[in-house]
C-alpha cells in the first residue's frame, strides 16, 4: 500500500482527533456570564467554574435583601483570579447590560432573581419586574449580540400544590400558588419563545431546596440552625409533615456545569436530590449535628406553602448525566459544620 493511500485512510482518524481537542479546547477556555454569581448557588457555581478552566464574568447587584456582606464574603476567593471579573449592577438596568455584553460570552447562567415564597406574596410588582423584565433583557441582549446558549434557573415551586410524586418535567405548571412560582413559570415560558424565534439554545432547570453552606440566612436549614446555636425558638408552619426535596449544593452545581458544557436544544430538567424528608425529621437532623435542643414555635400553615416536593430526576440524568451523590444526612452534617465555623 502506497504512503498516500494510508495518508488517506488516516485523514479520517486525525479530523476527529482534531475535532475533540477542539471540543476539549472550548470548555477549557469558554467564558461564562452568571447572573446572581455573588449569591449562595451563583458564588459555588463560579468558584467550579474557575476551577475547570474558564473565564467567568460575575454579575450582582448586591442588594439588600439579606446583608449584601455576606455576598462580599462568597466571592472573596474568586476575586484573587485573573480569570474572574465583577460586574456590578442590575438587569433592569439595559445601559448597564450593554457595556457587559459589549463582550462575547459563550453562555449566559441566569440566576439572578428575587426568591422565596412568602416574600412574593407581600411585593408580587418586584417579583414581577425583576424576575420576568430582568429575564426579557438577558434575553434580548443574547439575541443581539447571537449569545446561542443560555442556562435558566426556575424553580421546583412551578409545580404548585400538587401531592402526585414524583415532579416529572411533564406535569402541568399552569397552577402556580404563589407569585415568586407564576414568574417562574412565565419565565420558562419566555426562555422558550426565544429557542423558537432565535434558536438559542436553552436549559430551563428547576431546582429542588438547595442547601449547604452560604445559604441564605433566612432559608430554613440556615435559620433553623442559627435558631438552635443562640437558644431562641424556631417557628414550624402546620403539623411538621410537609416534606421537602433537599438537594445539596455540591449536586446542584454537577447539574449546573454539566448544562453550561452541554448546553444543546431546549430542555427542562430537574434537579433535586430524588428523596423527601419532613419537616420533623429535618429539625432532628439538624438538632443532632448542632448538638442543640429545638425550642419549637408551632404555626399555623402559611400561604402558598406546598405540602410535599419531590424531583424525578431521569431526564436531567439521560440529558447532561445528571446524579445527586450527596444523602441528606450527610449534607446537613457538612452544613452544620460550615455553621458551626462560622459562629
Amino acid at each position: 500500500m502506497g504512503a498516500g493511500r494510508i495518508h488517506q485512510k488516516l485523514l479520517p482518524f486525525w479530523g476527529k482527533f482534531y475535532c475533540a481537542c477542539l471540543r476539549i479546547c472550548y470548555k477549557v477556555f469558554m467564558k461564562i456570564l452568571v447572573t446572581g454569581g455573588a449569591g449562595f448557588i451563583g458564588s459555588h457555581l463560579c468558584d467550579r467554574l474557575l476551577d475547570r478552566g474558564h473565564r467567568v464574568v460575575c454579575l450582582d447587584n448586591f442588594n439588600d435583601f439579606y446583608d449584601p456582606k455576606i455576598k462580599r464574603a462568597n466571592i472573596v476567593a474568586a476575586l484573587r483570579s485573573s480569570s474572574y471579573t465583577l460586574a456590578k449592577g442590575d438587569i433592569l438596568d439595559t445601559a448597564f447590560l450593554d457595556e457587559v455584553f459589549a463582550e462575547s460570552f459563550d453562555v449566559v447562567v441566569h440566576l439572578a432573581a428575587y426568591a422565596g415564597v412568602r416574600p412574593s406574596i407581600l411585593n408580587p410588582s418586584l417579583y414581577q419586574k425583576v424576575n420576568l423584565e430582568g429575564t426579557v433583557n438577558l434575553l434580548e441582549q443574547c439575541r443581539r449580540h447571537n449569545i446561542m446558549k443560555f442556562v435558566f434557573a426556575s424553580s421546583s415551586s412551578v409545580y404548585g400544590g400538587r401531592t402526585e410524586v414524583p415532579f416529572r418535567e411533564t406535569d402541568n405548571i399552569m397552577n402556580p400558588i404563589s407569585p415568586y412560582a407564576a414568574t417562574k413559570a412565565a419565565g420558562e415560558a419566555i426562555c422558550y419563545s426565544y429557542y423558537h424565534l432565535f434558536g438559542i439554545q436553552m436549559h430551563l432547570l428547576r431546582f429542588f431546596t438547595v442547601y449547604g453552606p452560604r445559604q441564605r440566612p433566612e432559608m430554613a436549614i440556615h435559620l433553623f440552625s442559627e435558631a438552635m446555636r443562640q437558644g431562641k425558638p424556631i417557628r414550624l408552619f402546620g403539623d411538621g409533615e410537609s416534606s421537602r426535596d433537599y438537594t445539596y449544593i455540591d449536586d446542584i452545581i454537577d447539574g449546573v456545569t454539566a448544562c453550561t458544557e452541554h448546553c444543546e436544544g431546549f430542555h427542562v430538567l430537574n434537579l433535586g436530590g430524588s428523596r423527601t424528608t419532613s419537616l420533623k425529621r429535618l429539625v432532628e437532623m439538624i438538632s443532632s449535628e448542632m448538638g442543640e435542643t429545638p425550642i419549637i414555635d408551632w404555626q399555623p400553615n402559611q400561604p402558598g406553602d406546598v405540602p410535599i416536593t419531590f424531583a424525578d430526576v431521569t431526564e436531567a440524568k439521560a440529558v447532561v448525566g445528571y446524579e445527586p451523590k450527596v444523602p441528606i444526612e450527610e449534607g446537613i452534617r457538612r452544613f452544620c459544620i460550615w455553621k458551626k465555623a462560622q459562629s
